[in-house]
């Protein structure tokens, strides 16, 4: 029987990446994948190995944001051929442009995930629990939630569309080489996701540590994740008990330009840390990506720009702070007017300061800020009924606009937040999920390069019925995995 792609390198042993606050050791027992974690030391080796692999290209540190924003109508591709196309065209089949590398590098992290658990728990078991081990399951709880949640937003439809729908497999302890696990639902998948998020807080510090989750950054997973399922009250208490916490401040209008040339700033909840030379991508990186074309380097290809939408969107207030982070890009209007399209958030500035490091493209990634929580809990109290609260909470991110009027408890609407949700998180990765979430439509900025290049693959406007918004299983996968190969995604064929 053919070996199961998700479990390829499941046993792996994942080098710490070296940078401060990471070991760069082994462990002290190679003998047996299943019993090679055996103190405190190993399992911080795992969680380091962890989260290196989370900034690779196929995740956090370059595909999943582009997935999350180049499908959601706020990019808009400058040419085609220069990377990552097919995510705005969504040309996605099960033997072409699958983008398997989600799938791949998803389910290698959470078998590196359960191993670390399989282990601590066996040393609780035998007496050699201690508060350290303690923490690291925590954060391996915390994580495995996580990255089932992205797998289950790309490749389940929305937990309010069909949540009986097929999810992913739910893989929660080593399995052998030979096994062939089927998908879950989408309801059984969120359910898992909850159940290690609740499993996984009280075994963590609320204290902050640079570049790791803490009970702050679980908390701040479950109020993406009940928002996600329409909790309003679970999504908002969540939300809540981070901001009142005191432990994170969000940056004021004068300082959010120069925050993101700065690491594991106030805002940061879970920062993923870039070493230079290691898992810094360069001319593959966020950075190059989203600067304009040749700006800094001629291997810059200027790929994706901001739609026309997003910039009319910010127009609405010409003094909004979070122009200083964008610049122009190719494009210009027909009195020579520059278009401000390009965004240097993962540069550290317009003029490539970075954030420390000496590199432009070795910016840490920065997977949940502070100000998310407010627009989350803006959101989850319009859910429970409370405007006032809603508003307050939107305001204190509007803050950013300054010429545009405060809401009110008589304005304020799930509209208005997402509009700043689009605004504040640009980049981030979160629009597409956004629009697919609230069963909105999407339009493209396809005239931006039309008749360069004409879309085939998908109408101007969609919307979460259109079947490509999800991803279909892989070929590779159909192939090696006879038990998944009837729970293709609809739409997409089964196997050639």
């Amino acid at each position: 029987m053919k070996k199961l792609h998700i479990l390829l390198a499941i046993f792996a042993v994942v080098l710490a990446v070296s940078c401060e606050g990471f070991l760069d050791v082994k462990p002290s027992n190679q003998a047996s994948a299943e019993t090679y974690i055996t103190s405190v030391s190993d399992a911080e080796i795992m969680i380091n190995g962890v989260m290196s692999q989370m900034t690779s290209s196929s995740y956090y540190g370059r595909n999943m944001f582009m997935y999350g924003d180049a499908k959601g109508g706020d990019f808009a591709l400058r040419s085609q051929g220069r990377g990552l196309d097919q995510l705005y065209t969504f040309n996605h089949s099960h033997s072409s442009n699958s983008y398997s590398g989600y799938w791949t590098h998803l389910y290698n992290i959470i078998a590196q995930l359960n191993n670390l658990l399989l282990n601590i728990e066996k040393l609780e078991e035998e007496g050699e629990g201690s508060s350290a081990l303690s923490n690291y399951k925590g954060q391996a709880l915390t994580l495995r939630a996580l990255v089932y949640f992205d797998l289950v937003r790309m490749y389940g439809k929305p937990y309010n569309m069909d949540k009986a729908s097929y999810g992913v497999p739910l893989i929660l302890e080593p399995l052998d080489a030979s096994a062939q696990p089927t998908r879950a639902s989408v309801e059984q998948v969120y359910a898992q996701i909850v159940a290690d998020l609740t499993a996984g807080a009280p075994l963590l510090s609320k204290a902050k540590k640079n570049g790791y989750v803490n009970y702050y950054a679980n908390k701040a997973i479950q109020a993406r994740v009940y928002l996600y399922m329409e909790n309003w009250a679970a999504s908002l208490a969540a939300a809540e008990e981070i901001i009142n916490s005191g432990i994170y401040t969000l940056y004021t209008p004068e300082n959010w330009v120069n925050s993101w040339t700065v690491q594991f700033n106030t805002e940061s909840i879970f920062e993923l840390y870039i070493v230079t030379g290691e898992s810094d991508l360069t001319s593959g990186s966020l950075s190059f990506y989203l600067r304009r074309h040749g700006h800094g380097s001629t291997s810059a290809m200027g790929w994706y720009m901001a739609s026309d939408y997003w910039i009319e969107r910010m127009n609405e207030d010409p003094n909004d702070v979070r122009w200083g982070v964008m610049d122009y890009d190719e494009s210009f209007d027909q009195t020579g007017v520059k278009r401000y399209g390009s965004c240097y958030k993962y540069s550290g500035s317009t003029t490539f300061a970075g954030d420390g490091k000496g590199s432009a493209t070795a910016v840490n990634i920065k997977v949940i800020r502070l100000s998310e929580m407010y627009l989350i809990a803006a959101e989850a109290a319009i859910g429970t009924g409370n405007k006032a609260k809603a508003a307050d909470y939107l305001n204190a991110i509007r803050k950013r606009s300054p010429s545009l009027a405060p809401a009110t408890a008589a304005n304020v609407s799930v509209d208005m937040v997402l509009d700043e949700r689009s605004k504040e998180l640009f980049g981030e990765g979160h629009r597409f999920f956004d629009m697919m979430r609230l069963n909105k439509t999407i339009t493209f900025n396809d005239d931006f390069i039309y008749p360069f290049v004409v879309i085939t693959h998908r109408e101007k406007t969609i919307d979460r019925t259109f079947y490509k918004t999800i991803l279909p299983i892989a070929l590779g996968e159909l192939n090696a995995n006879e038990a998944i190969r009837s729970q293709q995604n609809p739409g997409y064929a089964t196997i050639d």
